[in-house]
C-alpha cells in the first residue's frame, strides 16, 4: 500500500524532486557553496558529517514537505543515517510525505567517445537489498555526455538500461540520468541523438519495466515530450546542470510536463552561518520558485 501511495505521488502529483545526493567528489564543492571552506574539516568522515548536517537542516525545514517536494534523492550515507531519531527514508516518508530515492552509481569512467559511462557496480545488488529494507522507492544513476557522438551516447544509454533492468528486479523505480553537459560544443546535436537512443531502447522492450529519466534542460523546448508521453515512462525530471536557479527555472517552464530535480539550484542561497529563520525563509523561497516552474502542464 505504501508503495502504491508513493507511485501515485511520483507519477501524478504536482511538485519537484530535491537532489540531496552529493557524493565524495562533489561534496567539497557543495560545502564551499554552503560557506564551509575546505580547511574547516579534515578527512572524509568529518566532511560527510558536515554535509549530513546540511541535509538534515534542509529536510527538517517547515517548507520541505510533500506538498511541493514530491521526492528527494539521497546519498547512500544519508540513507543509512538518521533524522530525528528515525532512519532517513522513514523520516522523509512518515514525517514529511516525501518519497525517498537513492543514488547508486559509484562515479564515472574516463571519457571515451565523448562520454563518461558509469564505473562498475559489483555491490549493487547488496545496496538495492538494503534500500528496499529502508523503504526506499527508487534509485538514480548518472552518466555524462560531452559530445554529439552516436557511438558514445549509444554506449551510455545501453549501460543505463542494462542497470535499470537490474534495479527493477528489486521492485525499485530506476531514474536513468544521461546528463548532457551544458558546456558541450554541440548540445542540441547531443540531445537529438540522446532522444533517439532513449526512444529506441524503450520501443525495443514495449512491455519492459517502468523507468524515469533525469535529463539536462534541452536547448529545444519540449524536445522530450515524446518521452513524457511514453507508456513506459513514469516521469521525466530535469537537472539544473550548473545553470543558476533563475535560468534553470526559466528553461524548465518552457518544457511542458517536466519537473525539476535540482541540487545546486535548490541550495544556492543557503549558508551555514544563517540563523534558522533566515535559512528557512531562503529555502522556502527557493522551493516556491522551483515548484512554480515545475507545474507547467502538457
Amino acid at each position: 500500500m505504501t508503495n502504491d501511495k508513493m507511485m501515485a505521488q511520483i507519477s501524478g502529483q504536482d511538485g519537484f524532486i530535491a537532489a540531496l545526493d552529493q557524493s565524495g567528489g562533489s561534496t567539497p564543492g557543495a560545502l564551499r557553496l554552503y560557506g564551509i571552506p575546505d580547511n574547516a574539516y579534515s578527512g572524509d568522515a568529518e566532511m560527510f558529517r558536515l554535509i549530513h548536517q546540511m541535509r538534515v537542516r534542509i529536510m527538517t525545514a517547515p517548507a520541505f514537505t510533500g506538498a511541493k517536494v514530491v521526492a528527494t534523492i539521497l546519498f547512500e550515507g544519508t540513507m543509512d543515517g538518521e533524522v530525528g531519531g528515525k532512519p532517513t527514508p522513514t523520516f522523509l516518508w512518515e514525517d514529511r510525505g516525501v518519497v525517498p530515492f537513492i543514488k547508486v552509481d559509484k562515479g564515472l569512467e574516463a571519457e571515451k567517445d565523448g562520454v563518461q559511462v558509469m564505473r562498475p557496480m559489483p555491490e549493487l545488488d547488496a545496496l538495492l537489498t538494503r534500500a528496499v529494507k529502508h523503504g526506499v522507492f527508487g534509485t538514480k544513476m548518472r552518466s555524462v555526455i560531452n559530445l554529439a557522438s552516436k557511438a558514445g551516447i549509444g554506449a551510455v544509454v545501453a549501460q543505463q538500461f542494462e542497470v535499470a533492468a537490474q534495479i527493477a528486479k528489486h521492485g525499485l523505480m530506476p531514474i536513468i540520468e544521461p546528463e548532457v553537459s551544458i558546456k558541450s560544443p554541440d548540445k542540441p546535436g547531443a540531445e537529438a541523438i540522446l532522444l533517439a537512443e532513449l526512444t529506441r531502447h524503450l520501443e525495443a522492450a514495449p512491455n519492459g519495466p517502468q523507468v524515469m529519466f533525469k535529463l539536462t534542460l534541452p536547448d529545444v523546448p519540449d524536445l522530450y515530450l515524446p518521452l513524457i508521453n511514453h507508456k513506459r515512462v513514469t516521469r521525466v525530471v530535469a537537472l539544473s546542470g550548473g545553470y543558476m536557479r533563475a535560468e534553470a527555472c526559466k528553461r524548465l517552464a518552457a518544457n511542458h510536463g517536466m519537473i525539476a530535480s535540482f541540487s545546486r539550484a535548490l541550495a544556492q542561497d543557503l549558508r551555514n552561518s544563517m540563523s534558522n529563520a533566515a535559512f528557512e525563509k531562503a529555502l522556502a523561497e527557493s522551493i516556491d520558485e522551483i515548484y512554480q516552474a515545475s507545474t507547467v502542464k502538457v
